[in-house]
């Protein structure tokens, strides 16, 4: 379990985007350079001895979260991107959001057969955009080794919609329960 309390780092903003959303800004945790070293430490302690020879990071705070874990575990980093920004073939999944839809794309060799991939990003609520990037490590004949979060938003159920798709451990630094709107 952490000894930084990241739950008081994030900032919750109501009705953001749009509303009925609670926005968890997290940005305030990267800035910390404490909080965002023993983040980074806990996601490798978790999965250090998972074979992982990739990480996964959707755009854009991912990259920001799992580029320093693929550093520090000595793997390599695949960027799941939005439309249009990879330059290479791409293969694509697209996913539904809270409140929305969208597509994520890897470059089609990014990864194999031989790769064990975390996945990591900094939140996980419904689990739409976590199941398009196990679909995309899947589709390229990759195994999904295990999911990283900062945040896991429990009563929005993810793990069981994750489970319906991998048996591969789920990881999350802190986790909500219910939402307060006070």
């Amino acid at each position: 379990m952490s000894t930084v309390d990241y739950e008081s780092l994030i900032i919750s903003l109501p009705n953001y985007p749009q509303p009925g959303i609670m926005f968890k800004d997290v940005t305030p945790v990267f800035a910390n350079p404490v909080a965002f070293k023993a983040l980074v430490d806990e996601i490798c302690e978790a999965f250090k001895d998972a074979g992982i020879t990739k990480v996964v990071g959707a755009e854009a705070r991912g990259f920001i979260l799992g580029a320093p874990v693929a550093l520090q575990m000595g793997v390599g980093f695949v960027p799941a991107r939005k439309p249009g920004k990879l330059p290479r073939n791409t293969i694509s999944e697209s996913y539904g959001l809270e409140y929305g839809t969208d597509t994520l794309h890897i470059h089609a060799d990014a990864l194999g057969p031989d790769d064990v991939v975390l996945l990591v990003d900094d939140l996980v609520a419904s689990g739409g955009t976590a199941i398009a990037q196990t679909h995309l490590i899947e589709k390229c004949g990759a195994k999904v080794g295990g999911l990283a979060f900062l945040i896991e938003l429990a009563y929005c159920h993810p793990r069981e919609a994750i489970g319906k798709e991998t048996d591969a451990p789920v990881y999350a630094a802190f986790t909500v329960e219910q939402e307060n709107w006070d």
